[in-house]
Formats: C-alpha cells, sequence, structure tokens
C-alpha cells in the first residue's frame, strides 16, 4: 500500500509526461522530415473533392445556433436522468415514492420548458407567419 500522496499519484505523473513527450516528439520528427511543398493547390481548403466557390464567411441564420443551444440543454437534462434510474430500486426499497416524486417533478419542469420553447415559436423553421392581434 503506498504511504505517501506522491507514491500514490506516481504513475498517473508518469503516464501524462509520457503521453506529452511522446505527442511533442512526434509532432518534431513529423516537422522535421515532413516535405515542405507550398503552392496555391497546396494551400487551397479541401472540400471533399469539390472545387471551393465563393466565400466561406456567409453568415447563418440565428435559429441553427438556437436550435444547438437547446439540443445541448435538453440532452444535458435527459443525462441527468440516467443516474435516477441506476439508483432508482434503491430509492423505492423500503416503499417510499419520494424518489419517483422527485423525478416525476424533474420531467415535468423539462417538460414545461419544452412547451414554452414550443409555445414561442424557437422550433418553427418556416416563413413566420402573422399572428392575430399583431402587424
Amino acid at each position: 500500500m503506498p504511504k505517501s500522496y506522491t507514491e500514490l499519484y506516481f504513475p498517473i505523473l508518469l503516464q501524462a509526461v509520457i503521453a506529452m513527450g511522446l505527442a511533442a516528439g512526434l509532432l518534431t520528427v513529423s516537422y522535421l522530415l515532413g516535405k515542405k511543398v507550398r503552392n496555391r493547390v497546396k494551400d487551397m481548403p479541401y472540400e471533399s473533392g469539390i472545387v471551393p466557390t465563393g466565400d466561406a464567411r456567409h453568415r447563418f441564420s440565428v435559429k441553427f445556433y438556437l436550435v444547438g443551444m437547446l439540443f445541448i440543454l435538453f440532452d444535458i437534462e435527459a443525462i441527468f436522468l440516467y443516474p435516477w434510474v441506476v439508483v432508482y430500486r434503491d430509492l423505492s426499497r423500503n416503499g417510499s415514492l419520494f424518489g419517483f416524486y422527485e423525478m416525476l417533478t424533474f420531467v415535468i419542469l423539462i417538460l414545461s420548458g419544452f412547451f414554452y420553447i414550443w409555445k414561442k415559436g424557437a422550433l418553427d423553421w418556416g416563413e413566420p407567419t402573422a399572428r392575430p392581434g399583431r402587424k
């Protein structure tokens, strides 16, 4: 049994040093031995064999970013359900439904957030339509 933190964490430190040294060494060898041919064709971006046309810096709709953020938000909330499923039997062994009601409250909050963004139109991709009473 290791006697100190130094002995306990030395293998982890050694592995990290070896990994960083190996990565740095491989990059250095690649830089030193690799061909250094630079021309117009080599400097062009590779787009899956398609010749690039136009400027790559065009604007995207904010809805792309909004849907991305909403996906991450609901994905993380779904991850919080997993530990509850794992320990559900232990929570309900003595007949208590506390764990069930606790997770039911969590799911209701998630669904209320989902219905809110649905009602606000964050998931609509079509053309905006005029709502009654608005111009």
